[in-house]
């Protein structure tokens, strides 16, 4: 089977996106990240997509004189590698109604909080500020909404007593990083389907 074309969007370091280029070495994981686009050259993420010779780009928002002609460069740049799936390993910026349109129902982000509780920035301390027992991570498609879109997957974390902001977010990532892993492979392998408010793989 033809490897899945997955473009994966970045602002920072690269953490879940060098999970991702790991995984993507093995020949039985399904998927090729073919492209890493970041919204700043500062993005040290970039380096280690050139560093195994994925091809790397860059669009920055204050290059565009409106938001959405950012939105349209975007567009164009990602769409140039003709992606399957679009991954968003912390990219911090909202896409616009363009990007949407083009990669609609494929383009998936990762949440520190079990959705719909807790979006936002801040949702492993707004989970410990609440007094919740139980945290963790979501992989959902994205839509116009802010982490509104259909829940592909959950992971839980449990949240102990001595829990900071800090050492609850770090171990939401781990689980988060693995989670995204697995079902990115899994809908390169299987197939996916968006039917309402469900995700069906295979």
């Amino acid at each position: 089977m033809k490897p899945k074309r997955i473009v994966v969007l970045i602002s920072g370091g690269g953490s879940n996106l060098a999970a991702l280029l790991t995984a993507a070495a093995d020949q039985d994981y399904g998927a090729q990240v073919v492209a890493v686009g970041a919204d700043r050259p500062s993005a040290t993420g970039l380096q280690l997509a050139a560093d195994v010779g994925v091809p790397t780009f860059v669009c920055r928002l204050k290059d565009h004189p409106e938001r959405s002609d950012w939105d349209a460069a975007l567009t164009a740049e990602v769409a140039a590698h003709e992606p399957d799936l679009v991954i968003s390993a912390g990219f911090l910026k909202l896409v616009g109604p363009q990007f949407l349109a083009a990669f609609g129902g494929r383009y998936l982000n990762t949440h520190n909080s079990l959705l719909p509780a807790f979006p936002g920035i801040h949702g492993p301390r707004d989970a410990l500020e609440y007094g919740v027992k139980v945290a963790g991570a979501t992989l959902f498609v994205v839509d116009e909404g802010v982490d509104t879109g259909v829940i592909i997957a959950q992971t839980a974390v449990p949240v102990l007593d001595e829990d900071t902001e800090e050492t609850l977010t770090e171990r939401i990532k781990v689980a988060e990083r693995a989670q995204l892993v697995d079902y990115t492979g899994r809908l390169a392998r299987e197939g996916w389907r968006v039917q309402g408010r469900r995700v069906l793989i295979g």
